[in-house]
């Protein structure tokens, strides 16, 4: 398949699939004679599976090493477990932080309301 013919498939650009083949998420394609990269069928699938683990929360990164740990044929879900418990840690951490952001602000807001704003630092009564 061409690089355009994988792109429609996979429901991606083709910058999309150039980058995915640079950082190792699909195999580096062969070569038509003319210069054309030559996809194999398989790799608008490879694709749709990087998205997939992206949109769990794994980074670029870690979809490569779990696409080359099931390339090795060795990868079961008892075997690759961790990777995904530590995506919701991950997760689970943001999740805090951002509450914490989101906390202050509402502490911020309230102080505001009262008419208090503590953006300005000065006190902010004007």
């Amino acid at each position: 398949m061409k690089i355009g013919e994988v792109a429609r498939a996979a429901a991606v650009s083709v910058d999309t699939v150039r980058f995915y083949e640079r950082r190792g998420v699909l195999p580096a394609a062969d070569r038509r004679p003319s210069g054309y990269r030559e996809f194999p069928p398989s790799a608008a699938d490879r694709i749709r599976s990087a998205k997939a683990l992206q949109d769990l929360g794994f980074t670029l990164d870690e979809v490569v090493d779990v696409l080359r740990a099931h390339d090795t044929g060795d990868a079961t879900c008892e075997s690759e477990r961790w990777r995904l418990e530590a995506v919701v840690a991950r997760l689970d951490e943001r999740i805090a932080a951002l509450q914490r952001v989101r906390d202050n602000a509402e502490e911020n807001l309230a102080a505001c309301r009262a008419g208090c704003c503590r953006l300005l630092g000065d006190g902010g009564r004007r």
